[in-house]
């Protein structure tokens, strides 16, 4: 008690100051930290929602985009009997000429309808076979073109904005197999 009596009430009041700054300083670093952590939280959910939003309009844009995709499947048959109609069909044929004239039309209308709704067509004769928009039907020897190219088109593939609908059924050539010797030239 004597100890308490003796003490300076100037240096009581230096030492109480110094232990409320200490205090303050400790207070004021962890309000640092927590106000650091909030601020990457608030970051990162900014980030987060900006991704969430991106994903969205990138659905949205891939439904809009391939929305029509049953709808098309559902009329490339419609196309497909046109198109033999019209290829089975005489042009010359005074009695048939105006069912032909009809399906043409129509075929046009549907075509263009395709077009305007980015549907395109692949008929790759002649082309070299692409696994990814050909499904090859029979292979067949030719000397007259490149092994692996397209000589025939059972049906037509189509495309919607870029992405397979229908793979087109196609024959696919090889090279000719060397014939055996005949027995002459064995001999």
């Amino acid at each position: 008690m004597a100890d308490e009596q003796n003490l300076d009430p100037q240096a009581f009041e230096a030492n109480a100051a110094e232990a409320v700054g200490d205090d303050l300083v400790a207070r004021v670093h962890a309000l640092e930290e927590q106000l650091a952590a909030a601020q990457d939280q608030a970051l990162r959910v900014s980030a987060d929602m900006q991704n969430v939003r991106r994903r969205a309009e990138q659905d949205v844009e891939k439904a809009h985009k391939f929305a029509l995709e049953k709808f098309a499947n559902d009329l490339l048959p419609v196309v497909d009997s046109l198109e033999r109609g019209i290829e089975l069909t005489s042009a010359e044929d005074e009695a048939i000429k105006p069912v032909r004239e009809g399906m043409e039309l129509t075929l046009k209308l549907l075509q263009d309808t395709f077009r305007r709704f980015n549907i395109e067509a692949l008929d790759p004769h002649g082309a070299p076979f692409n696994a990814e928009h050909h499904q090859a039907m029979a292979l067949q020897e030719s000397p007259h073109v490149e092994p692996n190219s397209v000589l025939k088109v059972f049906q037509k593939g189509y495309l919607l904005s870029g992405r397979l609908l229908r793979p087109a059924m196609v024959v696919v050539s090889k090279a000719p197999t060397e014939a055996p010797p005949s027995i002459d030239e064995q001999a």
